[in-house]
C-alpha cells in the first residue's frame, strides 16, 4: 500500500509491478467524489509522478461501478469535491505527468465521465455506460465533457450526448473512439493492467515526450508545431535510453531503460 492510500479510506492505492492501480472505494455511494475522494486521488496521482519506478497509473472502482459523479449530498453540506488547479477528483482540470489508464465497470456519469475523459486511456467492461444527464437537472457538464467532447466528437454527436443528456453504451463509446478496448465484464482492471504492462515496457522518456506532444500540439499553430515538437523530443534523441533501445534490438535482448 503507498502512503496515498489508506485501509478503510475513500481511494485505495496498490503497486502491480510499474503500475499503481488508484481505486475509488465508495460502493455504498456509487464512487460518488466528496472532498475526501478528491483529496485522496490528487495525493495517488502526486505518487505516481513522484514515485521513478511507476510507469503508469489506472484508475477504477469498487463494487461494480466507475464513479457516478460529484456527491450532491456532501455538496449540499458544504463539502467541495474540487481539488484547487486540478479540477474535479483532483483530475479533469490537471492530468498527471504519467500515463492514466481509467479501467470502467458499470457507470461512469456525469463527473464519473469527465473523469474517464480526463484520462489517456479508456477501457471498459461491456456492461459500462457513459453519460452526461447534468442538462436533465438544469445544470452543465463543466468538469471537462463541455470542452473536451467537442474536441474528441464530431460537433453533432458531442452536442448529442451534451445537449439530450442520454446515456451511451460500451460498444457506441468504443465506435465514437472513446474507449480503447471494450472486455467481458469483470475483467475491465485486468485488460488495463496488461495495457499498461505494454506502456511500462516502453522507453520512459519515449513514453513522456510522446504523450507530451500529442496532448499539447492541438493548440499550436502551423508555424510553431514543429519548433515545439523538437523541444520535447529532442532530449529523448540525446538520451542514453536512445542509445540502449537500438542496442538491445540489435543484441535481440529486453532493453534496460535508465530514464536518462
Amino acid at each position: 500500500m503507498s502512503p496515498a492510500g489508506s485501509p478503510g479510506g475513500p481511494v485505495r492505492t496498490e503497486v502491480r509491478d510499474q503500475t499503481l492501480v488508484i481505486t475509488l472505494d465508495r460502493p455504498e455511494a456509487r464512487n460518488a467524489v466528496d472532498a475526501a475522494v478528491a483529496a485522496g486521488v490528487a495525493a495517488a496521482l502526486d505518487h505516481l509522478d513522484a514515485t521513478e519506478e511507476l510507469r503508469v497509473g489506472v484508475l477504477t472502482g469498487a463494487g461494480g461501478t466507475f464513479c457516478s459523479g460529484m456527491d450532491l449530498k456532501a455538496f449540499l453540506a458544504g463539502e467541495s469535491p474540487m481539488v484547487e488547479g486540478r479540477g474535479l477528483a483532483g483530475l479533469t482540470q490537471r492530468a498527471p505527468e504519467k500515463p492514466l489508464i481509467a479501467a470502467v465497470e458499470g457507470w461512469a456519469l456525469a463527473g464519473g465521465f469527465e473523469i474517464a475523459l480526463a484520462c489517456d486511456l479508456v477501457v471498459a467492461a461491456e456492461d459500462a455506460r457513459f453519460g452526461v444527464p447534468e442538462v436533465k437537472r438544469g445544470l452543465v457538464a463543466a468538469a471537462g465533457a463541455a470542452l473536451r467532447l467537442p474536441e474528441l466528437l464530431p460537433l453533432p454527436i458531442a452536442l448529442e450526448l451534451l445537449l439530450t443528456g442520454d446515456p451511451i453504451d460500451a460498444r457506441r463509446a468504443a465506435g465514437l473512439g472513446l474507449v480503447n478496448r471494450v472486455v467481458p465484464t469483470g475483467l475491465a482492471l485486468e485488460a488495463a493492467l496488461e495495457l499498461a504492462a505494454r506502456i511500462a515496457a516502453n522507453g520512459p522518456l519515449a513514453v513522456a515526450a510522446s504523450r507530451r506532444v500529442a496532448r499539447a500540439s492541438r493548440g499550436w499553430s502551423d508555424a510553431e508545431r514543429w519548433d515545439k515538437q523538437d523541444e520535447l523530443t529532442l532530449p529523448v534523441f540525446l538520451s542514453e535510453d536512445a542509445q540502449e533501445g537500438p542496442r538491445a534490438f540489435a543484441e535481440k535482448r529486453p532493453p534496460r531503460w535508465q530514464g536518462r
